[in-house]
């Protein structure tokens, strides 16, 4: 989890306009966005330079990413990752959990044995023992689950509007996981909701997905205070 941006080489077999945005929507997907100390300013020369490139792609791959919702380009005043505040991450997963319990009601007439087994992976090793004794990789296999279920879905269209929403969800778990009882929760929920996949049961699974969903907003609901874009950009406007 990183505190600040962090970009990878760039690879020599690439489109650019669509590698550069790949590779910057990746180290925004690394940042812990939602942690006070992460320092959300993008600044273009610097990551120019570390790219070995010029700032042209950068700005089109940044416009891309504001159209996102994932940064905030302010004229004459800098770039910077965009949090959503409490209310919209509590819309977001309202959203997510419409779309999810869905994907989870159509993988139990569209996956096949082998696909629903592979949940497993992801599922049980951390049943077994506690999963904060390695809550960093918990909260990557958390994540993953929940791309897996919007996969075995077999809906395309239901993919691609979950996969613009999963920017946001994706660093709205990576902070949840770590508070309160989160983790163990989690794990719960994740061993029932494959086992009411396994058995075929739509209307079950559906519901548990839904359910764990909102548990998140809840959570979300009662003990995030409301969340502050970063001092920099409050200070520019």
């Amino acid at each position: 989890m990183s505190d600040r941006v962090t970009l990878k080489s760039v690879d020599v077999n690439f489109t650019l306009k669509d590698h550069i945005y790949e590779v910057l929507r990746s180290a925004i997907l690394d940042m812990n966005i939602y942690s006070e100390t992460t320092d959300l300013r993008l600044d273009e020369r610097q990551m120019a330079e570390q790219l070995g490139i010029s700032r042209t792609p950068i700005r089109e791959a940044l416009a891309r990413l504001e159209q996102d919702g994932l940064v905030e380009i302010q004229p004459r005043k800098g770039v910077f990752v965009r949090r959503k505040t409490r209310d919209e991450v509590m819309e977001i997963i309202v959203v997510w959990a419409a779309l999810e319990s869905m994907a989870a009601r159509l993988a139990t007439t569209e996956a096949s044995d082998a696909e629903l087994r592979s949940l497993h992976t992801l599922a049980d090793k951390h049943s077994q023992i506690d999963p904060t004794k390695d809550i960093e990789k918990y909260s990557q296999a958390n994540i993953r689950f929940h791309q897996r279920i919007l996969e075995l879905s077999k809906c395309d269209a239901l993919k691609a509007t979950s996969d613009t929403l999963f920017m946001h969800m994706h660093a709205v778990r990576r902070r949840a996981i770590f508070e309160a009882d989160r983790a163990a929760q989690s794990v719960k929920d994740h061993v029932e909701i494959v086992a009411a996949l396994e058995a075929r049961d739509a209307a079950l699974a559906e519901q548990l997905v839904r359910d764990h969903s909102m548990r998140l907003r809840q959570h979300i609901k009662e003990t995030w205070i409301d969340i502050e874009q970063p001092a920099a950009s409050k200070a520019a406007q």
